[in-house]
């Protein structure tokens, strides 16, 4: 009888055992592999993973990698290797309209972040940049800075082959070295280099809301098979990015601590050897970042479906998109509070 006993007692401590097994396996959560851009756009995924609270949601973030521009970004995002990224609504569409890559914004992150720096002494007005010897960086074609350029040779009648003629492609961190090593005079870039720019004794002569009233920045993406299949998740962290974002205008100061801290690391240590070395040159300060947040743009998750679409159709119109589509079709704002 006693071993009867002990025979169902065991049997049921192995029942017991595998059934809270598989429970666990089920309850564990998806890894996701984040990606976001090494400019303070990103500043509420950088202090929420400082702070910890992508873990506290029990979100299993695995990977979180810098990208040095918004292009990079995509192209990473069309590989499939990223599920969520915070990335520059430019290039996010850029990658959905040409690389068809399933992807769509949850949420925003802000409005504006890109200025044109100049070397005071050459460049005073808008105008001197058609001067025949001025050198202008900026990133390459369909990134932000370069629609904002176009923007700008639109809204002030600038000679368009006169400028384009000028222009130097390369990524933010080397215009900001280039500029400081006099061989531009002046360029587009995406904050936080047009602030770095001024702690070195340059001009931002415009800034993204001077050229784009109500122009959005940079969005948060989620892959379309993570929405579709966790969307627990994608609620998450659209939470987790809104609770950053009431961060950084709630205690600036120290959002911007944290930012310029995390920067300086990536710069160091996350980004290819070559820009890792660019950047070294140039410190990323609190006081910058501090700058950058409050002044050069709006940290805000909300989405203008409105904006959305008159950026889809003029890059349509520069014919950086093959053709205009329905900005219905990228968004999926029901994660928004």
């Amino acid at each position: 009888m006693i071993k009867k006993f002990l025979s169902i007692l065991m049997v049921l401590i192995f029942i017991i055992s595998v059934l809270n097994h598989n429970s666990k396996a089920v309850v564990r959560e998806k890894e996701i592999k984040m990606a976001v851009e090494f400019v303070d756009h990103a500043a509420c995924a950088h202090i929420a993973r400082n702070k910890g609270w992508f873990k506290e949601e029990g979100l299993n973030i695995t990977s979180y990698e810098n990208y040095i521009t918004g292009m990079a970004l995509a192209a990473a995002l069309g590989r499939g290797s990223i599920d969520v990224a915070y990335i520059c609504l430019i290039p996010a569409i850029c990658a959905y309209a040409n690389g068809k890559v399933p992807i769509k914004v949850v949420a925003g992150t802000h409005k504006y972040g890109y200025g044109l720096l100049v070397d005071y002494n050459k460049i005073k007005t808008i105008e001197d940049l058609e001067k025949p010897d001025i050198r202008i960086g900026c990133p390459r074609e369909g990134s932000p800075p370069d629609v904002l350029l176009h923007k700008m040779i639109d809204k002030y009648h600038l000679d368009k082959y006169e400028i384009l003629s000028e222009i130097r492609r390369m990524p933010p961190p080397k215009i900001l070295l280039t500029l400081k090593m006099r061989q531009l005079d002046a360029g587009f870039c995406c904050e936080q280099f047009p602030t770095m720019g001024e702690e070195l004794g340059f001009k931002v002569l415009l800034t993204a809301e001077d050229l784009w009233p109500y122009m959005q920045g940079s969005v948060l993406v989620a892959r379309e098979e993570l929405i579709k299949n966790n969307p627990q998740i994608v609620k998450k962290i659209v939470r987790v990015t809104e609770r950053a974002t009431h961060y950084i205008n709630n205690y600036p100061q120290d959002a911007s601590l944290i930012v310029a801290d995390e920067l300086q690391i990536a710069g160091k240590e996350v980004l290819p050897l070559k820009i890792g070395k660019i950047t070294a040159k140039l410190k990323i300060t609190p006081e910058v970042i501090l700058k950058s947040l409050t002044t050069r743009m709006e940290c805000t998750t909300d989405i203008d479906p409105e904006q959305i679409q008159k950026t889809i159709n003029y890059m349509a119109k520069l014919g950086y998109i093959k053709k205009s589509f329905k900005a219905e079709e990228i968004l999926d704002l029901r994660f928004l509070r």
